[in-house]
């Protein structure tokens, strides 16, 4: 694609992020749009995903500009957070069998999506398991800051060399923060690790009375601490820029070295 054409969306991306006027429009459509749930009203492949299309565009290009062999997920939900990881991960696969003109077995694949969850319901997972993509996708019932549970997520990170980390459980600081103690660092150079639902920062104190965290409690009072000592990591801003609308402000950490 011609070099123009990138360069000039640069040049518009960067002049939406300085127009006060856009940025408070956008976070007033954000707080509006917010009380009626907007987020759970998307599937992808049937399934409930919890997430804005926006978002989930952006997840798309970070995918396939990584193209990681491994997705790691804490939350699961309804599972179709998983099942678009997954789905993403076939077309890798695809393209590759493609462009090397080697024949692909679709339920074979060396790429997967690690979900993991304090309670995977069971209706929840046997949906999964009966997707299409379920073969992609491995899951593990715990909390994602428990001991035990790190330390099978990191055994079976050892087996991949290229790994994206998708945080999006318990919103609280501590949470968070723990959980980026434990997994950002299997984050390989060159890939993400992508925290949710910093927004919450940026929202109305009194928008989540029956949530644990709030306004200087969230994920992203958890990134801002953990950046400071560790320089490995730096927010890619040219993603919220673009996308104007996301739960992920200061979200997308893209390690450096």
């Amino acid at each position: 694609m011609n070099n123009n054409f990138f360069k000039e969306c640069s040049s518009e991306i960067e002049g939406m992020a300085k127009s006060d006027g856009l940025l408070k429009q956008t976070n007033m459509w954000f707080t509006l749009a917010n009380e009626f749930k907007y987020s759970y009203h998307f599937t992808w492949q049937s399934r409930p995903i919890i997430q804005y299309p926006q978002d989930i565009v952006a997840m798309q290009e970070i995918i396939w500009e990584v193209k990681p062999d491994l997705i790691i997920e804490t939350g699961i939900a309804h599972g179709g957070s998983l099942i678009f990881s997954a789905s993403m991960l076939a077309q890798l696969d695809m393209c590759e069998a493609i462009e090397s003109g080697k024949m692909l077995d679709p339920k074979k694949s060396k790429r997967k999506v690690l979900g993991i969850d304090i309670d995977i319901r069971a209706h929840n997972r046997e949906a999964i398991e009966a997707h299409p993509m379920s073969s992609r996708i491995e899951m593990i019932q715990g909390s994602s800051i428990d001991p035990d549970i790190i330390a099978q997520i990191k055994a079976f990170a050892a087996n991949y060399s290229r790994v994206l980390i998708c945080l999006d459980s318990n919103h609280t600081h501590d949470h968070v923060i723990a959980e980026l103690n434990a997994y950002a660092s299997l984050t390989s150079v060159g890939s993400y690790c992508v925290v949710f639902d910093t927004i919450i920062e940026n929202m109305p104190e009194n928008m989540f009375p029956d949530r644990p965290w709030g306004r200087g409690n969230n994920p992203k009072t958890a990134v801002r601490e953990y950046l400071k000592s560790h320089s490995e990591f730096e927010i890619d801003k040219s993603i919220q820029n673009k996308l104007l609308i996301t739960v992920a402000p200061d979200g997308f950490l893209k390690r450096i070295k």
